[in-house]
């Protein structure tokens, strides 16, 4: 398995595809029950191929990630050859959680305050761009429009014309 399993929820939501998923490998209602019962270790085969497509298309698409922790935000995006991070830190804060709204109110009024900084830095990925995302998923990221990414970009590191 290249990713990981989908949740138990994330395959109710994905049931029709599921479906098409062991249409297209022989398998039919009737025989994927036998399957289940039968075969763990092939039915475990099932499952994890197609959590491994599923993870394949999802992370095709990924552009931009962002994670959000208490004192810090990372905002990730995801370019041909490399990914480009921009990260806010607030320091010496322990009261700001920037996990709630009003922790995140108060960065959109105090951004240019000794407290908060904001750095930016360019990665080749380690393996590829797709594992590299999966990895940042892993561990908490979210996939983005990347409307904040653009916004702190913009407001930060864009040249004016």
């Amino acid at each position: 398995m290249k990713y990981t399993r989908l949740t138990k929820e994330q395959f109710e939501e994905l049931h029709p595809e599921f479906i098409n998923y062991l249409a297209a490998q022989g398998v039919d209602a009737d025989l994927w029950t036998k399957i289940k019962a039968t075969d763990a270790q092939k039915a475990d085969h099932h499952l994890d191929q197609f959590s491994d497509i599923v993870w394949a298309n999802v992370l095709k698409e990924v552009k931009y990630l962002e994670h959000f922790s208490a004192s810090q935000i990372f905002m990730f995006e995801f370019g041909a050859e490399k990914m480009k991070l921009i990260a806010i830190r607030v320091t010496n804060k322990p009261d700001v959680d920037l996990t709630t709204k009003e922790g995140y109110q108060w960065l959109r009024e105090h951004l240019l305050d000794d407290d908060v900084e904001v750095f930016t830095s360019d990665k080749d990925y380690q393996k590829n761009r797709h594992e590299d995302a999966f990895k940042i998923i892993e561990q908490g990221g979210n996939v983005t429009k990347g409307e904040l990414y653009q916004y702190f970009d913009k407001l930060f590191f864009s040249e004016d014309e």
